[in-house]
């Protein structure tokens, strides 16, 4: 009901003081266009249902921090005996996505298939098949992920395109389709509420688009289309306090999607730029300190020694104000926007330095260069490392005092998963080592050679525990 008297209030106020007539072919042209724009996509939007790996030790009863389940205690304290543990069985997931080539290259979710121990695509283009599907690559970051449907015998699928994002306007009209509550092929429409959404703990890189079309559990995944047909925006997540529809959903940018989709198609991974500096946003009273005019703008607070930005000459107390000429409108969007170029591209800086405006040309480097790439080694093994940024003790809610590397991913059902290796945990020392960043960890694990025993000194909260592993 409220649907209609939203159409026809906007009918209404397209309309003016035309005749009846007129309002009334009006209207029905506008439902004909949603109408043609679903028919048309719907066949290319697909129900994906995952086959999860759980976490080894996340399992109730399972923790491996957990001293009074340990069969060494058990055998030695006078623990009843016990069967040894077995890994918790599979979990069950589901979500949207869509078809975007005709060999049949899906885009959906991160989180949709993330640790996907068999993926299945049903396709709702009349023929209601079932196929198995494998995972390309996904983007954690931006909760994007490419899936390939495994099918030898058809090759021509119906797809989708996708269309500019940053050509939509606040108020167009847009219709969301997707799976919801298993409801497949459900159709909604509603207008862009707002664009440029940050600063909502959702993905780490975000610039969502926000839009009231009616977005539930299980759209996940599935797309959000303009009337022309083309795709703008990946359905991501919604703000609700019931978890259900609320007239808050979140996409994120076609733009966004279709930068991370041919990363992955050309090289199964996504590389980033890395500027090497960290920001701050500019209130009313930094305002006033720097005698600027408004708020906008991105101040430097700190330049990483011999990163990009301190070999182009970027300065502390510098106000970024513009990249490539587009206005930098606070420290998210101008990070939102290197992160999406690839490293070794050219970018040109407008900085208010000292109340004076200059360029500053700086080549981006990669994002790992600072950081670290974890040693090959752990990543046979399962496990990926990062230094002790703020960022990250923050997010694993870590001790700043602390010294080592913390595990930033595990792969489910690896050797490290398995061994209760997982993200948050503290790395202390290496066979005996200790490691500070992720240069000496990888220094270290070099030294090892093949087949040899690695010892891992592992924090993880107040409690300390050696793990092992033979190198591959």
């Amino acid at each position: 009901m409220k649907k209609s008297m939203l159409f026809l209030l906007t009918v209404f106020l397209f309309c003016g003081n035309l005749e009846a007539s007129t309002c009334q072919c009006s209207a029905k042209d506008l439902s004909r266009a949603f109408t043609d724009v679903a028919r048309e996509a719907t066949p290319a939007v697909v129900f994906i249902k995952v086959e999860n790996i759980p976490e080894y030790g996340n399992h109730q009863g399972n923790d491996q921090f957990d001293l009074f389940n340990d069969e060494f205690f058990n055998r030695f304290f006078g623990g009843a005996p016990r069967n040894r543990r077995q890994p918790p069985p599979p979990q069950l997931s589901q979500g949207s996505g869509f078809i975007i080539s005709s060999d049949g290259y899906v885009i959906t979710n991160y989180h949709v298939v993330k640790d996907a121990k068999t993926i299945t695509i049903s396709l709702q283009n009349g023929m209601q098949r079932e196929l198995p599907a494998t995972l390309i690559g996904g983007d954690p970051h931006t909760d994007v992920a490419l899936v390939k449907i495994d099918d030898s015998e058809n090759g021509d699928f119906p797809y989708l395109e996708f269309g500019n994002s940053d050509e939509m306007e606040v108020g167009e009209w847009v219709i969301a389709i997707g799976n919801p509550f298993q409801l497949e092929a459900s159709v909604t429409v509603g207008v862009i509420s707002a664009k440029g959404r940050q600063n909502l703990q959702i993905t780490d890189l975000e610039d969502f688009i926000q839009t009231d079309a009616a977005i539930n559990p299980g759209n996940s995944g599935g797309p959000l289309l303009s009337l022309d047909g083309k795709v703008i925006g990946i359905n991501t997540a919604i703000a609700s306090r019931s978890g259900g529809y609320m007239g808050i959903g979140f996409a994120v940018p076609s733009m966004i999607a279709e930068n991370i989709k041919n990363q992955l198609m050309q090289k199964g991974a996504v590389t980033r730029g890395f500027l090497g500096v960290s920001m701050q946003p500019i209130d009313k009273e930094l305002a006033e300190a720097f005698k600027l005019k408004n708020t906008e703008g991105a101040l430097v607070a700190e330049v990483v020694k011999d990163s990009p930005a301190d070999k182009a000459g970027l300065k502390q107390g510098d106000i970024i104000t513009k990249i490539n000429g587009t206005k930098v409108k606070s420290p998210s969007s101008l990070r939102n926007k290197v992160l999406l170029l690839e490293p070794g591209t050219k970018i040109t800086l407008t900085v208010n330095r000292d109340g004076k405006m200059k360029k500053v040309d700086v080549t981006l480097g990669s994002h790992s260069q600072m950081s670290g790439a974890t040693a090959p080694m752990a990543q046979d093994i399962g496990f990926t490392v990062d230094n002790l940024s703020q960022e990250n003790i923050s997010k694993y809610r870590l001790n700043p005092e602390d010294q080592g590397v913390v595990i930033t991913d595990v792969k489910a059902g690896s050797m490290a998963a398995k061994m209760g290796l997982r993200s948050g945990f503290l790395i202390l020392a290496v066979n005996h080592q200790k490691v500070v960043d992720v240069t000496e960890f990888n220094k270290v694990i070099k030294e090892v050679g093949s087949g040899q025993r690695v010892l891992l000194l592992v924090k993880q909260g107040d409690v300390m525990r050696f793990h092992s592993f033979k190198a591959p």
